[in-house]
């Protein structure tokens, strides 16, 4: 048999048709996906992940991602309760919990979630104030994550987030929004300053009175200190007082008569040599010359004694 290059030709377009078949035939489904499969038009099921082979021609293999996806819903403007246009964007999060029901209830998910997400902002923010909208992001995200997973559950799908990622109010409200943050940066600043002054008097006040307190201190322990050292002063002036009025005394005790009338002598000495015309006398004459008169005579007494002896 002769192979012409028209009989190859044809084998490999053949061979080509033959390997595109078997080729359509196997799917490879990874673990984060599912493969619906409908055959001639009928739910089979769902397959995979893994191998999967198709009847060629004749199944159907549509892949459903079980990963969480998100949608973005491009700035739709809003009117609020009291009449003000807001421009608002958000981000959806979602993930498929059913293929059969992602692919068998909604044609396009991501139109038909977008188009309730848009209708239902409108409603959700139509019924509160400009101001609650823009302090209350998270309330509307509840709201709007509830309405959404309400309808969504029907195919297959749970809306797990819903987050707004811009709230542009109109022109005249952000250049008022931006005076009104100045005047209240201006008040809070003046107010942190009044409440430095009042700390910093608090602490002066209290610094003077603690330097008062240890001054008191220092002045009432110095007068203690004083009072303790003049008193032990006069202790030890008392006691050489009293040692040396002791000493006297003793001394006294042994002097006689005529040490007595030499200490009259002397005294009546530093009288006659003082210049004053003028003498005082603290006692009577007779008992300064008795003394003396002993002194003179009491010798002479002892002599004549020894000489009649």
């Amino acid at each position: 048999m002769i192979i012409t290059p028209f009989t190859l030709l044809v084998l490999g377009i053949v061979l080509a048709i033959i390997f595109s078949i078997i080729a359509s035939s196997i799917r490879i489904v990874p673990e984060y996906e599912r493969l619906v499969v409908l055959r001639m038009g009928r739910l089979v099921g769902v397959r995979g992940p893994g191998l999967v082979l198709l009847i060629p021609f004749i199944d159907r293999g549509i892949r459903v991602d079980l990963r969480e996806q998100y949608i973005e819903v491009q700035r739709q403007t809003c009117i609020t309760k009291d009449n003000a246009p807001v421009d608002i964007d958000l981000l959806i999060y979602f993930k498929v919990f059913d293929p059969l029901k992602s692919v068998i209830e909604v044609r396009d998910f991501v139109g038909a979630a977008t188009g309730i997400a848009t209708t239902t902002l409108r409603a959700v923010v139509g019924d509160i104030e400009l101001d609650e909208v823009l302090a209350k992001r998270e309330y509307i995200n509840q709201v709007l994550r509830t309405k959404l997973d309400e309808v969504t559950q029907r195919w297959g799908v749970k809306v797990t987030s819903v987050e707004i990622r811009e709230i542009l109010p109109p022109r005249d409200v952000q250049e008022a929004m931006i005076k009104q943050m100045s005047a209240e940066r201006e008040r809070r600043a003046m107010i942190i300053q009044a409440e430095g002054k009042r700390e910093a008097a608090i602490r002066v006040a209290e610094g003077e009175k603690q330097a008062a307190i240890l001054k008191a201190e220092g002045e009432k322990q110095a007068i203690i200190l004083k009072a303790e050292g003049e008193k032990r002063a006069a202790i030890l002036r008392a006691e050489g007082l009293a040692l040396a009025l002791e000493k006297v005394n003793n001394v006294a005790l042994k002097l006689d008569s005529r040490t007595l009338a030499l200490q009259y002598l002397d005294m009546f000495r530093e009288l006659a040599a003082s210049p004053s015309t003028k003498l005082l006398i603290p006692m009577e004459l007779t008992s300064l010359i008795e003394p003396f008169k002993r002194f003179i005579t009491t010798p002479f007494v002892k002599e004549e004694k020894k000489t009649e002896a």
